[in-house]
Formats: C-alpha cells, sequence, structure tokens
C-alpha cells in the first residue's frame, strides 16, 4: 500500500501493518468527537510517525498513486475533519 503524507511524501506499506494504524486512527477519532486538541495533535503525530517508522519512503520523483492519504502534521482539527470518511482516516 503507499501511504501519502501531504507536504511529505510518499511510504510503502505492507498492508499487515494497518492494524496498528488503525488503532491510532480509532484514539484520534475519539479525540476529535471530544474535542481534546491536546490528545488529536498528539494522536496525529503517532500516527504520521508510525507510517515514517513501519513504511519505506519513495523517492521524491516517484509518481506512484496513493491508495491512502494522511495530513500534514500541522493540519488542524477542522482540516483533518474534511478529510474523514465513516472509517476515519484509514479505511477498515
Amino acid at each position: 500500500m503507499i501511504v501519502r503524507i501531504m507536504g511529505e511524501g510518499q511510504w510503502k506499506l505492507a498492508d499487515s501493518r494497518l492494524v496498528e494504524l488503525n488503532k491510532l486512527d480509532d484514539e484520534l477519532l475519539e479525540e476529535m468527537d471530544s474535542g481534546d486538541e491536546d490528545g488529536f495533535r498528539r494522536t496525529l503525530n503517532a500516527l504520521l510517525e508510525a507510517v515514517r517508522r513501519l513504511g519505506a519512503p519513495l523517492p521524491d520523483d516517484a509518481l506512484e498513486p496513493s491508495e491512502l492519504i494522511l495530513p500534514a502534521p500541522d493540519a488542524s482539527l477542522d482540516e483533518v475533519r474534511e478529510m474523514l470518511s465513516d472509517d476515519g482516516l484509514i479505511p477498515g
């Protein structure tokens, strides 16, 4: 799976890693629903760091279609809300 972090680039991630990312995505949704700005920021950064840690970065000149697009680390709570589907940022 190819994951894009807006403003940073793309990472290739094994599909098996989605379980870990989904846990963080669920936490992020809970924090957004409760309006916990500090928790939201902390969990968003943990989610993005997990992608960076678990994935292999693609070269900057690679033009692979992204199967998953995540917000930039400095995205606001409202910006992330606009990106959400019923499943959150990560399907499943």
